[in-house]
């Protein structure tokens, strides 16, 4: 079982911050590394949300007990997340990830505790989800699968707590939200939800090519890939395509941004200044995963095709921290700024 403590208390409520973006808008992050904040450890990313969230659904509707194993598909944040919180609620879990996953995402895997069946990452994601498959077919009594790609629950937890969270945290101001899609959850039900509360634009935005590497992203672009059901494109506006180096290089510009000068903190969420300082920052260094700089890449290209102005406010999750990545291709050279 996990060696670590869970405070599911601390997931949602995460901090907003300028990230002064080089474009007419005010642009915002929502720094989602504090959910499942611990002093001792960090925190976890925007997927500790639809952990709790597909877990809590799960239990109510009496879908889990005691004697099933917990198993899910996932490229990293899902499966670390799942198994930490499912672990700490007691729960046998086994996680099946690409064999290019992040060490720290396999990590903290292992430190909760969980089984890790890895598949070739050669062979695709879809490879993945088979796998998944074959092992419950295999022995259906024993698993239950909370499906992040099918789940309502994921897109529902953006649209009961991060969709309010962003309205609260800038006086109702958002006019657009840009979000990238892996299980789309994110984007989708934080687009409802803000649908729901005023006129804001949804940007979704995909990898434009298959052969991609911003990880936590899916390419959707073609027929024969997988499309997840919690991917509701009508609640888009706009649709957009990004690259992987465009995308390391907005995280690299985010971090130069802000290696002399502070980040201003618009809403701490649950967190105190001091705790929000002190965790968005890695050795001194403001990195963000690579998901973000595609997040921040996907701000320019709306610019270019809509042109944004001074009176608009755009949030883009910032899905994690960059340090989750230090084993992966690229990593060095996002560090040191090389091409």
């Amino acid at each position: 079982m996990s060696e670590r403590t869970v405070d599911e208390s601390t997931i949602g409520g995460t901090p907003l911050v300028e990230l002064a973006v080089d474009v007419p808008a005010t642009v915002y992050g929502k720094v989602e590394w504090f959910n499942l904040y611990a002093a001792d450890y960090g925190g976890g990313s925007v997927k500790s949300r639809i952990a709790r969230e597909m877990l809590d659904g799960a239990e109510a509707r009496g879908e889990l007990d005691g004697d099933r194993t917990i198993i899910e598909p996932s490229s990293g944040n899902t499966g670390s997340e799942l198994a930490r919180v499912a672990t700490a609620r007691g729960y046998d879990v086994e996680i099946v990830v690409p064999d290019n996953a992040s060490g720290e995402k396999v990590g903290a895997i292992r430190d909760a505790g969980a089984e890790i069946h890895f598949v070739d990452a050669d062979r695709g994601y879809d490879a993945v989800l088979e796998r998944c498959e074959a092992l419950i077919a295999e022995r259906p009594e024993r698993y239950y699968r909370p499906n992040q790609y099918e789940n309502s629950d994921n897109p529902g937890a953006h649209e009961r707590t991060t969709a309010p969270e962003i309205d609260d945290a800038t006086d109702g101001e958002v006019t657009h939200f840009v979000a990238g899609a892996g299980t789309g959850g994110t984007v989708t039900g934080t687009g409802r939800g803000l649908h729901e509360r005023g006129d804001v634009t949804v940007v979704g935005f995909e990898p434009a090519d298959p052969l991609h590497a911003i990880a936590g992203l899916k390419y959707l672009r073609s027929g024969d890939h997988y499309h997840p059901e919690t991917y509701d494109e009508s609640v888009l506006d706009d649709k957009l395509y990004v690259d992987t180096e465009a995308a390391y290089e907005r995280a690299r510009e985010l971090r130069d941004r802000f290696q002399e000068r502070e980040i201003a903190i618009r809403d701490t969420g649950q967190h105190d200044e001091e705790t929000v300082r002190e965790h968005l920052r890695v050795d001194g260094q403001f990195v963000v995963g690579v998901s973000s700089g595609a997040g921040v890449e996907a701000v320019h290209r709306l610019h270019e095709a809509e042109g944004l102005d001074a009176d608009d406010v755009v949030v883009i999750p910032l899905c994690d921290r960059g340090d989750k990545y230090a084993d992966t291709p690229l990593w060095e050279s996002y560090l040191d700024g090389d091409s």
